[in-house]
C-alpha cells in the first residue's frame, strides 16, 4: 500500500483555485482509477484504488492548507506507512504554469502545506510532485507579487486548459514513482518539464 496525498482547501469557494492543485491531480488519478473520495478517514477524504498495479489509498487532507500534516501524519501511522511510502502532489508558486517537477526532499519555499507536512513528521525526506501554476509575464519572466490572492482565486480557462495537461503527466509521474522508484521518476519527469522552460 502506497499513500497519495493532493493538497488544497475543501470548499466549493477553493475548487479550481491554484492552491488547490494538489486536489485536482488526485481527483484525476481517481477517476482513472474509476473511484471516488468519499471515505473519511485520517482527517481526509480518501478512496482506497489500484494504480499502476499497486494498492494505493488516496487522499485529500479536509484541515485546510495550513493542517495538512495533521492528516498526512494520522494516515501514515493508520495504515502503518513509512514516510517514503507517500508521494504528496501540490501547486508551486515559483514554478511557471504548465510546469511540473519531483523531488524527494526540500524547503517549504513558503508553501504552508508543505511546512505543515515537515513540521508533524519532522523531517523534509518525503516524495513530492510540484505542480508549478505560477504566472509569468509575456517573455516568460515570473510575477512575484500577489501571491496569496492569486492562489485563492479561481482560475481562468485558458489557464485550466494548461493546468489540465499538466494533471494528466502528474498521473502519469505517480505511475513511474509506483512502478519504477523515486530516481526513475524524478529523472524522467524534471527533465521533461527542463526541455518545457
Amino acid at each position: 500500500m502506497k499513500l497519495i496525498v493532493g493538497l488544497g482547501n475543501p470548499g466549493l469557494e477553493y475548487l479550481l483555485t491554484p492552491h488547490n492543485a494538489g486536489f485536482m491531480a488526485v481527483d484525476r488519478i481517481a477517476e482513472g482509477c474509476g473511484v471516488q473520495l468519499l471515505n473519511r478517514r485520517g482527517k481526509a477524504m480518501t478512496a482506497k484504488a489500484k494504480l499502476a498495479g499497486e494498492d494505493v489509498l488516496l487522499a485529500k487532507p479536509d484541515t485546510f492548507m495550513n493542517l495538512s500534516g495533521m492528516s498526512a501524519a494520522a494516515l501514515l501511522k493508520e495504515l502503518n506507512l513509512e514516510v517514503s511510502e507517500m508521494i504528496v502532489l501540490y501547486d508551486e508558486l515559483a514554478f511557471p504554469l504548465g510546469t511540473l517537477r519531483l523531488a524527494q526532499r526540500g524547503s517549504a519555499n513558503g508553501h504552508n502545506g508543505v511546512k505543515s507536512i515537515t513540521s508533524v513528521l519532522g523531517t523534509e525526506e518525503w516524495m513530492r510532485v510540484r505542480i508549478g501554476v505560477g504566472k509569468t509575464t509575456p517573455d516568460g519572466q515570473p510575477i512575484k507579487a500577489g501571491g496569496s490572492n492569486y492562489l485563492l482565486a479561481p482560475m481562468k480557462n485558458a489557464a485550466l486548459d494548461v493546468l489540465d495537461k499538466v494533471l494528466d503527466e502528474a498521473v502519469k509521474a505517480v505511475e513511474t514513482w509506483l512502478t519504477r522508484g523515486p530516481a526513475a521518476a524524478m529523472n524522467e519527469y524534471n527533465r521533461k518539464s527542463e526541455s518545457a522552460l
